[in-house]
Formats: C-alpha cells, sequence, structure tokens
C-alpha cells in the first residue's frame, strides 16, 4: 500500500510580511506528530505549551487538542490529548482550519489549512517542507509587540540597545532567511518519550 500524505500550509496569524510554512506529512499522523512537524518546520524549540483549537464540520463547541493537565487541577473544559487523536478525525476535507497556539506567555498563533491530499512518493521521507517564507521570531521575545520592537531595535546598529539585543539572541537574527531545504524534522515518537514517558 502506498499511503497518503497530507499537505499543510500553516501561517503565524497578525504578523506582516507573514510568515508560513508548507509541509507534507503522514495521513496516519496524530496531532502531537503534527505538533512536533510544525515546531520543527516553523524553527520554534518546543520549549512551551501548545494547543491545537478545531470544530468540527456542523459542531457548537471548538474542541482543545494538546497536552493533558495531568494533574486534573484544572475544573475548566479538558485538552483532549494530541497523541491519542488522529489529525484525519478533523482534518478530513480539503480547505479545513483550525488555529494551532505555542507558547501561552507570547501567544504565537498559527492558521493551518489542509490544502491536499496526495500519494506518497517512493523515495521520500516524510514529513518533508517543500515551501515557506521567513523566519519564526526569537523564542520569549515577547509576543507580537516584543517581535516588532526588536526588529526595530535590529534595523538601527546605533540604537542602545542593539548591542544587548544581539548578545541576547545569540549572534545575528534575519528574518527574512528561510529555506526549506534546511529543515530538519526530529522523530515524533522520540520526542515524545523524552518529554513524557515518566509522566504517562
Amino acid at each position: 500500500m502506498v499511503g497518503r500524505v497530507c499537505q499543510f500550509k500553516i501561517q503565524l496569524k497578525n504578523i506582516a510580511p507573514p510568515v508560513w510554512r508548507r509541509i507534507l506529512v503522514p495521513e496516519r499522523y496524530d496531532f502531537w506528530d503534527l505538533h512536533v512537524a510544525i515546531q520543527d518546520a516553523m524553527g520554534w524549540s518546543d520549549y512551551h505549551l501548545h494547543a491545537f483549537r478545531a470544530r468540527r464540520r456542523h459542531a457548537r463547541s471548538i474542541t482543545e487538542i494538546g497536552i493533558p493537565d495531568f494533574d486534573e487541577f484544572n475544573d475548566g473544559p479538558k485538552t483532549k490529548t494530541g497523541w491519542e487523536i488522529p489529525i484525519t478525525d478533523f482534518f478530513d476535507d480539503l480547505g479545513f482550519t483550525c488555529e494551532y497556539e505555542y507558547d501561552f506567555g507570547d501567544g504565537w498563533l498559527h492558521e493551518v489549512v489542509l490544502e491536499g491530499m496526495l500519494l506518497r512518493e517512493k523515495g521520500t521521507r516524510y514529513p518533508v517542507c517543500i515551501d515557506g517564507a521567513r523566519a519564526c521570531p526569537p523564542e520569549d521575545c515577547g509576543g507580537e509587540y516584543g517581535y516588532y520592537r526588536l526588529l526595530d531595535i535590529l534595523s538601527d546598529p546605533d540604537h542602545e540597545e542593539y548591542q544587548d539585543m544581539i548578545a541576547w539572541l545569540g549572534g545575528a537574527y534575519d528574518p527574512e532567511h528561510f529555506v526549506p531545504d534546511e529543515v530538519v524534522f526530529d522523530n515524533p515518537r522520540k520526542r515524545w518519550r523524552m518529554s513524557f514517558e515518566k509522566l504517562t
């Protein structure tokens, strides 16, 4: 059986010019696997919590999918466990869109759109990033406001905070740089074991 892959476009909301990626992932992926692929394609470091928010066709409420509250102290709506839900439970039609949030402090919101269902190509290892533009914002830069402030400072080498910002970044940061072939995808099962095996 050849199998299929899902083509997704992921775009960071409220940022212009846009930061976006186009990736192909196996149809068998669950939401944890998709999370890891998005992290790797965007350039995030997966230091923070995340959640997908999706509404099934004809459903009234939004389902939140991500990392469950292992302590069960949260009395609010329960987050569904990402590694237990296949992406095809929601992404069952072309154009289906959901929201993906990374880092609830900085609040990076992404739009995730299913663009296509394709046959796997022989000899290709998935996931793969096939297109995109611009670097994602640096981790912990303070959300949208902090990101634009960072760009403003970096645009002026004479700015009083320029050297401090370069030191904080650990070197130069080019917001325009993105090359799809440079994306390296981690094994989502390995990432899961490193993060949760002891908790479950």
